[in-house]
C-alpha cells in the first residue's frame, strides 16, 4: 500500500511538472479538495484551515510541521462572482506561501486549472487525504469521495451526503470526521454568531485578519472585502467559523496518524476493503431492480 502510493504521487508530481510546469514535493502529504466550487462545499473553510497552519509557522519558523501540498480542483458557475473570488483567494495565498521563506517547502498550495477525466485519474490515486467538507445537510450525494476512498486516500470530513454511508462502512474510527451534524445546524442556526467565533479564537480571529488585512491582496486593497460580508456581517450561512475550531483538532489527528505510516496505510486499507458498496456495478443492479424494474436480457 505504501510503495503504491508513493508511486502515485511521484507519477502525479512528473506528470503535472510536465503537463503545467509546477514542481511539487510527492514526499509531503498530499491534501486534496476536489469539488465544484461553492460556498456550502466550503473551499473557503479550507482556505482558513491553511492560513492557520501559516500563522502558525510565521509564529514559530521552527516549529516541526511534516511537509503538505493542498491541492484545489474544480469549477464555478460563471455567473457565481463569490466562487470566483474564492479561486482568486486560494491562488493570492499560492502566491504568499511561495514567497515567503519561513514557509516555503512547508506548505504549497496549489489550484489545479481545468479539472477532467484525464487530470483525475493522476491526482486521485495520489491523494493522501481527501476533503468532503461540505456544511453537513446541504450535500445530496457526491461521488469523488467514493472515487478518493476506492484509491486509499483518508477522508476528513463533515457527517453529510455519502460520506456517511462510507463511514458506515468503514467505521467511524477510521475517518477524520469534524463538525456540527445536519440536526445540529439547524438547531444552532437561530442564535448562531460567526462574530463571536472572531472574537473568542485568537487563531480563528489571525486568520480572517490575513485575509482581510491586504496581506493576500497588497495590490488589490479590498478585494475580499465581499468574504468579510459573507463570514462576519451577513451571518456565515454556511457555518463555516463555527466549524473551524473542529476542522484544526480533525487535522491535528490526522497529522499524528500520519506519523505512523503502518497505521495510516491499515486505516487506508480498510477504506479500500470496505468500498465495494460503491461500485457501479452494484449501483447498476440496485437501480435496475428497485427503480428501474428491468431484469437482464435472457440468454439465448
Amino acid at each position: 500500500m505504501l510503495k503504491a502510493k508513493r508511486e502515485a504521487k511521484s507519477e502525479f508530481a512528473n506528470w503535472l511538472k510536465a503537463t503545467s510546469g509546477l514542481v511539487i514535493d510527492p514526499t509531503s502529504i498530499f491534501d486534496a479538495h476536489v469539488k465544484r466550487i461553492h460556498e456550502y462545499k466550503r473551499q473557503l473553510l479550507n482556505v482558513l484551515r491553511i492560513a492557520v497552519l501559516y500563522n502558525r509557522i510565521r509564529e514559530n519558523p521552527n516549529a516541526e510541521m511534516t511537509p503538505r501540498t493542498f491541492f484545489f480542483a474544480g469549477k464555478a458557475a460563471p455567473a457565481y462572482r463569490l466562487a470566483k473570488l474564492i479561486i482568486k483567494l486560494i491562488n493570492n495565498l499560492a502566491g504568499a506561501i511561495d514567497g515567503d521563506p519561513l514557509v516555503r517547502g512547508r506548505l504549497k498550495v496549489v489550484f489545479l486549472p481545468e479539472y477532467c477525466v484525464s487530470m483525475a485519474e493522476h491526482l486521485i490515486p495520489a491523494s493522501d487525504v481527501s476533503n468532503q467538507i461540505s456544511t453537513a445537510g446541504y450535500e445530496a450525494s457526491g461521488t469523488s469521495n467514493m472515487k478518493f476512498m476506492m484509491n486509499g486516500a483518508l477522508t476528513i470530513g463533515t457527517r453529510d451526503g455519502a460520506t456517511i454511508e462510507m463511514a458506515e462502512e468503514a467505521g467511524e474510527e477510521n475517518f477524520f470526521l469534524f463538525g456540527l451534524t445536519a440536526q445540529q445546524v439547524v438547531d444552532t442556526r437561530p442564535w448562531y454568531s460567526p462574530r463571536w467565533h472572531y472574537e473568542n479564537e485568537p487563531e480563528t480571529r489571525a486568520a480572517l485578519d490575513l485575509i482581510f488585512s491586504d496581506y493576500l491582496s497588497r495590490n488589490e486593497l479590498g478585494a475580499f472585502t465581499p468574504l468579510y460580508d459573507t463570514l462576519l456581517t451577513n451571518g456565515d450561512n454556511y457555518m463555516h467559523l463555527a466549524d473551524l475550531g473542529s476542522y484544526l483538532e480533525a487535522d491535528g489527528r490526522l497529522l499524528e496518524l500520519y506519523a505512523h505510516p503502518h497505521e495510516w496505510a491499515r486505516k487506508a486499507i480498510l477504506n479500500i476493503a470496505s468500498s465495494g458498496k460503491f461500485s457501479s456495478d452494484r449501483t447498476i443492479k440496485q437501480y435496475a431492480e428497485e427503480i428501474w424494474k428491468v431484469a437482464p436480457c435472457p440468454v439465448p
